[in-house]
């Protein structure tokens, strides 16, 4: 390794089949405050990472700003729905069908595609019935929603809203910028539910995380509407993601406490006090997600027993543990 070059990202979580060590995943994490400084960081915090759906509570912040959500009635519910990655369950299906409705629209304006119920429950059901899956069943629906809510509001194109070039997606945009403390974003890619996704490095993404926990330093509006998604996150946990997922289980605990999921390894959570966390799989596996996410909220503070329960996923063989997924950070 030459003298300038970056150290190797840290193996952050050991996967134990036996007494074996079978797996290993590399992690990096910022850790950064309302004003912007960082307060503690491993790996790589200032390469550009796609955030993912990480963002989602940070996208939602325009449907608040524009006027959208008070001109269309967005109830709390619906509001912590465009900053899911839920299940595909009934509850949020039928919250999605209802405010489209409402719009004047059905589930064929939404242009995120459809795939199964990421729960597995609604899914085995939906295959009993006889019934394909549907947009309203994509994870990233509710959030789609209020992005055409946005587009009704000001008076935007429906079709194409999805677009990088789109008013929504810019104002999108421009609030992640502003959020994560910079002038402008890099180029975006697709996001898996076709919007666009902007990269922006982890120590940028705790950030805006943290602002949105600790808003105290930006605009009134703005302020008001991080407040809003704050609001709405905390009272409904199961919206936000759902059944036997981890997001909702820590918030479900822990009111206080925001986290959300990224697909490819990334996930981000706020504290009331303006401290937020940002961390990347550098694989982008899944399974390490919530062991370093618990580590990480346990190092920050947070008390909560349901922490002790996703401290390790288990790893099983013949549907009972034979080992076990840790982080060792």
């Amino acid at each position: 390794m030459s003298a300038d070059a970056s150290p190797p990202v840290p193996v952050g979580i050991l996967v134990h089949r036996g007494e074996r060590v079978e797996s290993r995943h590399r992690v990096s994490y910022a850790i950064a405050d309302a004003a912007g400084a960082l307060r503690q960081a491993l790996g790589e915090p200032d390469r550009p990472v796609f955030p993912r759906s990480a963002v989602k509570p940070l996208q939602a912040l325009v449907l608040l700003e524009s006027g959208a959500a008070e001109r269309f009635g967005v109830s709390q519910a619906e509001l912590a729905l465009a900053c899911a990655s839920h299940g595909g369950e009934p509850m949020h299906v039928d919250v999605v069908r209802a405010w489209l409705a409402r719009l004047g629209l059905d589930q064929s304006a939404l242009e995120c595609g459809a795939h199964p119920p990421t729960h597995r429950p609604s899914a085995e059901r939906l295959i009993a019935a006889g019934q394909a899956p549907a947009p309203l069943h994509n994870n990233c629906s509710g959030k789609h929603t209020g992005m055409l809510t946005v587009a009704r509001h000001i008076g935007a194109p429906l079709k194409g809203y999805i677009a990088a070039e789109h008013p929504v997606q810019q104002r999108v945009a421009a609030l992640l910028a502003a959020m994560a403390g910079i002038d402008a974003l890099p180029a975006p890619a697709t996001d898996g539910c076709g919007i666009p996704t902007w990269p922006m490095t982890l120590a940028q993404l705790a950030t805006a995380m943290a602002r949105l926990a600790d808003p105290q330093a930006l605009s009134a509006p703005r302020r008001a509407a991080c407040l809003e998604v704050r609001r709405a996150m905390s009272a409904h946990p199961r919206l936000v993601a759902g059944s036997g997922r981890p997001c909702t289980a820590i918030i479900g605990a822990a009111p206080e406490v925001l986290v959300k999921t990224g697909a490819e390894g990334v996930y981000a959570a706020a504290l009331p006090d303006g401290r937020a966390v940002a961390l990347k799989v550098d694989d982008g596996g899944q399974r390490a997600r919530p062991p370093v996410m618990v580590a990480a909220l346990r190092a920050l503070g947070v008390d909560a027993e349901v922490l002790d329960e996703l401290a390790e996923a288990p790893l099983l063989g013949g549907g009972v543990p034979v080992g076990a997924v840790r982080c060792v950070l």
